[in-house]
């Protein structure tokens, strides 16, 4: 069995990231939000609230830390696109997936908004040049990364939750 935690496997920072593979990633974040919302299709309260792994997050929190994660990053590119080299902060994931409208919304509420974040995120992806591209952020934790990567990242972790929601599932047979 793979490892609950990695449905599709561990990220791996390309070292390159071509014309062609950016339209793909692109593409997963197009069309992200449709996948989320089937991948949550039908499932009862009870079942959003159950963790996707032992000591997991509930599906309820998956889907609210999606648009979560993707507005920092939505965010983290304007900073690039706009700033010579800004230094992001980062924020505590799991402190904000305990917090009650991460435990307790509908998650329509995070459904919506990603939606929108996605539609505005795409916008502003297919308007970047090559060079657009190579500009970047320093992590304090993990160091520079240019916009490449990063898309590189989100298009993996839009893959990546909505594995975790269709493995539970899986198992569950729901």
């Amino acid at each position: 069995m793979t490892d609950p935690r990695f449905p599709i496997g561990d990220f791996t920072w390309p070292k390159e990231v071509t014309a062609s593979d950016r339209a793909q990633y692109i593409q997963t974040i197009v069309e992200a939000p449709a996948r989320y919302r089937q991948a949550v299709a039908g499932l009862s309260d009870a079942q959003l609230d159950t963790p996707y792994r032992e000591d997991g997050w509930t599906v309820r929190q998956v889907v609210h830390h999606m648009p979560e994660s993707h507005m920092n990053a939505y965010v983290r590119f304007k900073l690039a696109l706009t700033e010579a080299e800004p230094v992001i902060k980062p924020y505590d994931e799991a402190a904000w997936a305990r917090l009650a409208d991460s435990r307790q919304l509908p998650v329509d509420v995070s459904l919506a908004l990603i939606a929108a974040l996605h539609q505005r995120w795409v916008a502003l992806l297919e308007s970047l040049s090559e060079e657009d591209f190579q500009k970047g952020y320093n992590h304090p934790e993990t160091g520079r990364q240019n916009l490449a990567q990063v898309l590189a990242l989100y298009a993996w972790h839009s893959r990546h939750h909505t594995a975790h929601i269709s493995g539970l599932r899986s198992r569950k047979n729901w």
